[in-house]
């Protein structure tokens, strides 16, 4: 069991974040910060994936919402108060390499770093698609190049290039759902003139088959449909190593999620199945927020809505190409990957590990215009699980961590889970809960994308032991 850095050593290069030799600078600004941890709970698939859900749910859909938001708070909370106690560039995989052992960090951290770059290429193809629309002169292909270079090129620049673009993109996610919210819920309320009071309103929440049109069962279907759009709320607690204060930055995105998650993506799910009866063709054919602006009388609310689902196409790009090249980085920092992954440049910019994961990124991306039906949809269901294996992993690793920290230096937890560790082991039952369920759902491939991940996961963890016999066997001769 390896002990991991702490904010108080000093670091080598002037300004960094205090990790020993890691070279990473402290670039990014309390309002960066702040915003990539708003930011960090808006992902395209809110917008893009919540129509199937209210498809399969109906109004419930809010409980899915509920259920998983309240997962996510808990799941945030726990790494919180690891990474306020310990702010380090490899988050959830750095405490689990300390807590659990060195194979459940390597294994953890390849995984994670494995999901975003399939997500690199996923974001690119469905920006590509949008620009197409705008301008067909140049091909989808040629679109998704541009758009990963460009943005790997900020990336390239410095830490708070990252997180200028992050707070512009960012920004136009939260100002975007905050006005729809407001503008919505006035007419749902019957306070915006010229919306149809007769289309409009709560009755939508029980007028059309009830509140669970489809029955309970579809709430833990509806979960399973929207599960992954919560991926990324942990990305503040990676880039807090690189802010001006870890500890204090950590404390207050953990704190804050858990208004992040009730406005953003309740606030603005609630307003889309009051606005308009749940079984409206226009949500099926146009999508839900789509259609909740063409009932608001907006005009252009398809590109306006493009528009929106580029920027947060770009945003998880940007913070893609960002998490997994600072997981990689981590990963080179404690010898389970290349000790060029963690290398910097002057500017405190990992070059080789941000190189390495857009070039799986294009690689993925090619897999996805020349083998979309096999190599790409086997990268796409194979990570679809590892968002809740990191979420099983950060339970087990707080469990054993809440001890060490309070053996070691209890002044340092400044952010408590609640209830430990009842509260631990409830969320971890119920996110072992959901993959179970996951494998009796066949219509959604929920089933295929649990065995899949386990299967890489399997790799890995070989990997990972089989690295740990080594190297043992090495020290002992």
């Amino acid at each position: 069991m390896t002990s991991q850095p702490t904010l108080s050593n000093a670091s080598k290069d002037p300004g960094a974040t205090g990790e020993p030799g890691t070279g990473l600078q402290a670039g990014l600004k309390n309002r960066h910060l702040s915003m990539i941890a708003i930011g960090g709970v808006i992902g395209a698939g809110l917008f893009v994936g919540s129509s199937s859900g209210i498809a399969t749910a109906g109004p419930g859909i809010l409980l899915s919402y509920a259920l998983v938001g309240t997962l996510v708070v808990l799941v945030m909370r726990m790494l919180g108060e690891m990474s306020a106690a310990n702010p380090t560039s490899g988050s959830f995989s750095a405490h689990a390499d300390r807590a659990l052992g060195r194979w459940a960090g390597f294994s953890i951290g390849w995984l994670y770093w494995f999901f975003w770059v399939v997500v690199l290429a996923v974001e690119a193809t469905a920006g590509a698609v949008i620009l197409e629309g705008w301008v067909p002169a140049v091909p989808q292909w040629a679109w998704a190049l541009i758009v990963m270079v460009v943005l790997t090129a900020t990336n390239l620049v410095s830490v708070g290039s990252y997180g200028e673009f992050e707070f512009w993109f960012a920004g136009i996610k939260v100002v975007a759902i905050a006005a729809f919210i407001v503008i919505g819920g006035l007419a749902v309320f019957g306070l915006l003139p010229g919306v149809d009071s007769e289309q409009a309103g709560l009755g939508n929440l029980t007028d059309h088959g009830g509140f669970l049109p489809n029955g309970p069962g579809a709430i833990l279907t509806g979960v399973l449909l929207v599960v992954f759009s919560f991926m990324g709320s942990e990305i503040a607690t990676l880039a807090a190593g690189e802010s001006e204060n870890p500890r204090q930055a950590v404390t207050k995105a953990t704190n804050s999620i858990i208004w992040r998650v009730a406005v953003f993506y309740l606030g603005s799910i609630f307003v889309v199945v009051s606005l308009l009866p749940w079984d409206s063709k226009s949500i099926a054919v146009d999508g839900s927020y789509v259609a909740a602006l063409d009932s608001l009388g907006i005009a252009h609310a398809g590109q306006i809505m493009n528009f929106i689902v580029l920027t947060s196409v770009l945003s998880c790009l940007n913070s893609g190409l960002y998490t997994a090249s600072r997981m990689a980085f981590s990963l080179g920092q404690r010898g389970d990957a290349p000790k060029a992954f963690a290398r910097t440049t002057s500017r405190g910019v990992p070059l080789t590990a941000i190189i390495a994961s857009v070039v799986f990124g294009f690689v993925a991306v090619f897999f996805n215009y020349e083998f979309p039906d096999s190599v790409f949809l086997f990268l796409v269901n194979s990570s679809g699980a590892v968002a809740l294996f990191v979420w099983l992993v950060i339970c087990f690793s707080q469990l054993r961590m809440r001890k060490i920290i309070q053996a070691e230096a209890p002044e340092k937890l400044v952010v408590r889970m609640w209830l430990y560790p009842y509260l631990t082991w409830a969320t971890a039952a119920l996110i072992v809960f959901v993959l179970g369920y996951m494998l009796t759902d066949t219509e959604h491939d929920g089933r295929e994308t649990v065995l899949l991940s386990l299967l890489v996961a399997a790799g890995v963890l070989a990997v990972a032991f089989a690295k740990e016999k080594m190297t043992r066997t090495t020290r002992i001769r």
